[in-house]
């Protein structure tokens, strides 16, 4: 009924700790009131899904499910929205993209996080599924992620892979790119960027170390 809420977005327990929520195993439930106290709400987080939802009749007891239905009606109506409203602020504040789902991917999001404190930027409303890292400093990017098809990058397949983007020197630049580890630039300069695909085809540690060089070059 609310899925649509959350998708490309994934909980933070941070986040959902700091709003109310109770770590229960390996759940984080939270609970409220809703229309004037007649109804009780308790949502159940489990890693990154979809919030499971249930409403309890306080004056019966008994769970109250015709608003996760095709019910219509006034009164199932505004309880829907009272449930919804309360979805909502938490997609908002408890919830972060989860465009990017490549194994290296998530830990690239998590390097950079904990040592420049930067998180993606997604400026695109029609490319979605792109994202970019800037400096604080001067703005300017020292990385991307992106999602595309290999053929996009010269490789005979339609699969879809995700792939970064970084700064690099002219002149390693031209040592790098080989068509197999390193290609050039995707939509970017390609002079200066070269791209990586997020499949294990270069390691991680070698990825953040081209990163740092990426982060240098753009004082």
């Amino acid at each position: 009924m609310f899925e649509n809420l959350f998708l490309r977005k994934k909980a933070v327990p941070e986040k959902l700790k700091s709003f109310g929520f109770l770590p229960k195993g390996r759940r984080f439930v939270y609970e409220t009131m809703l229309m004037d106290g007649d109804f009780k709400l308790t949502i159940s987080v489990r890693s990154s899904g979809v919030p499971d939802t249930a409403l309890c009749e306080m004056a019966t007891g008994e769970e109250y499910i015709l608003y996760k239905t095709d019910a219509c009606g006034r009164f199932v109506e505004e309880i829907r929205s009272a449930v919804e409203a309360v979805l909502l602020t938490i997609a908002d504040q408890c919830y972060e993209p989860a465009v990017f789902k490549a194994e290296q991917s998530v830990k690239l999001i998590e390097f950079v996080r904990e040592k420049y404190g930067d998180e993606l930027e997604y400026l695109w409303d029609k490319f979605p599924d792109n994202a970019v890292w800037r400096r604080k400093d001067n703005q300017k990017w020292y990385g991307a992620l992106l999602t595309v098809s290999r053929r996009k990058l010269g490789i005979p397949s339609d699969e879809i892979v995700e792939i970064i983007d970084l700064r690099a020197d002219p002149d390693t630049l031209k040592k790098m790119v080989d068509n197999n580890r390193y290609y050039p630039g995707w939509h970017m300069n390609k002079k200066h960027w070269v791209t990586i695909i997020l499949d294990g085809s270069v390691s991680f540690e070698e990825i953040c170390r081209r990163i740092d060089e990426s982060y240098a070059l753009t004082r």
